[in-house]
């Protein structure tokens, strides 16, 4: 915070832009807000109603303090006006899916012959619990189908650290791929399991079903569709989701359409050129 304070005071910007909720989300908003600087975010208005999460901290603090909200759904636009932001919210569909729409898509390549579950773990919530964990190893001790594990480093080093014979197998355990590599991975999957926002988005995208293994998710509209389902870090539960999902009547993009920068871009300009 005490560098950003020093750059924003050096370049004097009409406007901050952040993204998301991590740590830097947070420090760079309270920074503008200190600076009297005009501040835009996007992802605002996403929650997920549970504190202990340090992402859900960073949401509520950036979001006090924001002049301008780019919130990707309804249900973002909905939680603002429960806390009484109605002013400057603009629902735009979510902007890390612009890069899907784009024709590098058409060029994705499938790395397994066989059926296969592309895995991701790494929220701290189940890689800090070691009953989470167990209940979600578990699950996947008892799939039938291969599964292919990207392995966050937590989850590399509790695998190590903990369970250093477990090792079933139909489960290949890989480094996180690319971005793109992991879209492949993803498209061509059976299901995914994960804990990972950003790959809950883009299984959406994709029509691959995807078991949340964590307790709530913010992109609740895919789980009303019928695409998502929220299992929880509990193995019956993991397997029931697989072994019981039927595939949905309807895929109403309801993430967006891949316009999401054009229209923040637009609306960034309306907003500073009427502030002149």
């Amino acid at each position: 915070m005490v560098g950003l304070v020093d750059v924003f005071n050096e370049i004097k910007p009409d406007m901050v832009l952040v993204y998301g909720d991590t740590n830097t989300t947070s420090a760079a908003a309270i920074s503008a807000a200190k600076c009297n600087i005009k501040l835009a975010h996007i992802e605002a208005g996403l929650r997920e109603h549970d504190r202990s999460i340090p992402e859900e901290v960073n949401k509520l603090l950036t979001d006090s303090v924001t002049d301008l909200y780019f919130t990707p759904t309804d249900t973002g636009r909905n939680n603002l006006a429960l806390e009484g932001k109605q002013e400057n919210v603009h629902v735009t569909g979510d902007i890390s899916l612009d890069l899907l729409y784009t024709p590098k898509m058409n060029a994705l390549i499938r790395h397994q012959d066989e059926p296969y579950i592309f895995m991701t773990c790494h929220r701290a919530a189940n890689t800090d619990n070691l009953q989470n964990f167990e209940q979600i190893i578990n699950a996947i001790s008892n799939i039938n189908t291969h599964v292919i594990f990207a392995l966050h480093p937590r989850t590399k080093k509790i695998l190590k650290d903990h369970y250093p014979d477990w090792n079933p197998s139909h489960v290949e355990m890989i480094n996180p791929p690319g971005f793109w590599e992991t879209q492949a991975y993803i498209k061509f999957a059976d299901f995914v399991i994960t804990d990972s926002g950003g790959i809950i988005k883009e299984a959406y995208f994709h029509k691959v079903p995807a078991i949340i293994i964590d307790k709530q998710t913010e992109w609740i509209e895919t789980v009303h569709e019928g695409w998502n389902t929220i299992a929880g870090p509990n193995s019956s539960r993991i397997l029931s989701a697989i072994s019981e999902w039927k595939k949905p009547n309807v895929h109403t993009n309801c993430l967006g359409d891949g316009k999401a920068g054009a229209l923040i871009t637009f609306e960034i300009l309306k907003y500073l050129n009427a502030q002149k």
